[in-house]
């Protein structure tokens, strides 16, 4: 078995409180065959390119710092203010700044440089998602002709979304120079290739294989990612005697939990959840008093002036709502901007009887896998999830709405207080054994084995 590379743009170094899903089943993979994990170290250094070690059994760990300049134009600068809104089809966000797109290559070049002298031609290299497209062009410029895979974890949008932007040829025919690329979805696989067809010089020639104009054929494929559903499970379930969730509970009493997730951030639709939420208070006047709806929305990108705004709004929101349908004994929406312990986060899904997920555009969405991962089987709550998430693909037993659609939020969320146990009981037994069958393990091993296969 080769070894595997991972190249990320942060690393889940030892020590550090970086455990979420997608690190967990990296680490499983990196412990099953030795391996190398390489990304930014988080730092900020007066001269990039500074690398630092670490090596925990049979793994390495290089981080790379990066200048402030070179961490301005890559990170804050392309990859989060114009790769970021572009693939969650928000041109009216993007930033044409041509120099942030030079710092964005210069980083990538940076990475290839640091990268290439350790790395063997046995290895498997795997990059991950939109910060590294170009990387494995550059590092075949180098002379690396080891296996090299690339994962987006982020929406590909259509194809004539992706031409608005200067240069896209540049940016998204680097992609060719990788063995494999996965997606989450099928509607993802699919736009891209239309992509390559339409716009980027190429042709489809199978099932999942397209040809470069120089001839070099890329495989493709849909590997929806998943969690570590067992492990949310007996989290959840250890979680419910913690003082946080107890405390949420008798704060509560008697009244039902609606709960939403969702890093600050204006692709998770949350004013829009605001909005369908409103909506159902007036639509429902029966229901009124007998849910509790909690936002926790940790600030992300805090200096951006885009997410300033939406925290703005957010709070004047939640303010008129609770200001028109609150009792003296009810508040209707409680808004908070603050992080909680994920294992604590398992233990308020575990009593919601209701998980509001409903981004405006979302590749995955774990929120949703862990909201299901994490119920009581013998008293579930329902799911309402967007179809504009990638979630939605694989969960089909939530209550699937149009985010825009605030009537049709509104319902879904009156359907979900008032299901019956035995429907919500079913709905959820199906999706829980999709979610044990696909978990995060199974997500890796069926990515690295499409890799690795000839």
């Amino acid at each position: 078995m080769s070894r595997l590379v991972v190249v990320s743009n942060r690393v889940a170094v030892p020590g550090e409180n970086r455990a979420g899903g997608l690190a967990v089943g990296l680490l499983a993979a990196l412990r099953e065959r030795g391996g190398l994990w390489f990304g930014w170290s988080g730092k900020i250094a007066r001269n990039g390119g500074t690398l630092h070690e670490q090596t925990d059994g049979d793994i390495r760990f290089v981080t790379m710092d990066l200048s402030r300049s070179d961490h301005d134009d890559y990170y804050n600068g392309f990859a989060n203010r114009t790769l970021w809104p572009l693939l969650h089809f928000r041109l009216d966000l993007v930033d044409y700044d041509r120099g942030k797109r030079e710092g964005y290559r210069r980083v990538n070049a940076l990475f290839a440089e640091k990268l290439a002298p350790l790395l063997r031609d046995s290895d498997t290299v795997w990059i991950h998602d939109y910060h590294l497209i170009p990387l494995a062009a550059m590092l075949r410029e180098r002379g690396i002709g080891c296996r090299i895979g690339f994962f987006l974890h982020v929406p590909m949008p259509s194809a004539d979304l992706v031409v608005a932007m200067p240069e896209h040829a540049r940016l998204f025919s680097s992609l060719y120079a990788y063995d494999l690329v996965g997606f989450q979805t099928r509607r993802d696989c699919d736009r891209f290739a239309s992509y390559v067809r339409l716009f980027g010089g190429g042709r489809i020639v199978g099932d999942d294989l397209l040809e470069a104009p120089d001839g070099h054929r890329v495989r493709t494929g849909a590997f929806p990612i998943s969690i570590d559903t067992q492990l949310i499970a007996s989290q959840a379930k250890a979680a419910t005697g913690k003082a946080a969730v107890r405390a949420l509970r008798k704060s509560l009493e008697p009244r039902q939990l609606a709960i939403g997730v969702d890093r600050l951030d204006y692709s998770k639709g949350i004013p829009e959840r605001f909005l369908g939420f409103e909506r159902y208070l007036q639509r429902y006047p029966e229901q009124k008093g007998n849910l509790t709806y909690l936002q926790i929305a940790p600030i992300s990108r805090g200096e951006v002036a885009e997410y300033q705004t939406l925290r703005n709004q957010l709070e004047q929101m939640a303010g008129h709502i609770n200001g028109n349908h609150a009792a003296p004994d009810w508040t209707p929406l409680r808004y908070v901007n603050r992080n909680f312990a994920h294992a604590t986060l398992t233990g308020f899904y575990r009593m919601a009887r209701i998980g509001l997920v409903t981004p405006l555009r979302d590749g995955m969405n774990l929120v949703a896998k862990e909201f299901v991962a994490a119920q009581d089987p013998d008293d579930p709550g329902v799911l309402v999830l967007s179809i504009l998430a990638g979630a939605a693909d694989e969960m089909k037993e939530a209550l699937i709405v149009n985010p825009h659609d605030l009537d049709g939020v509104a319902d879904a969320i009156a359907t979900a207080s008032t299901m019956p146990r035995d429907e919500r009981m079913e709905r959820w037994r199906t999706m829980m054994e999709h979610l044990q069958k696909n978990d995060i393990g199974a997500w890796r091993q069926r990515y690295l084995a499409a890799l690795e296969s000839d």
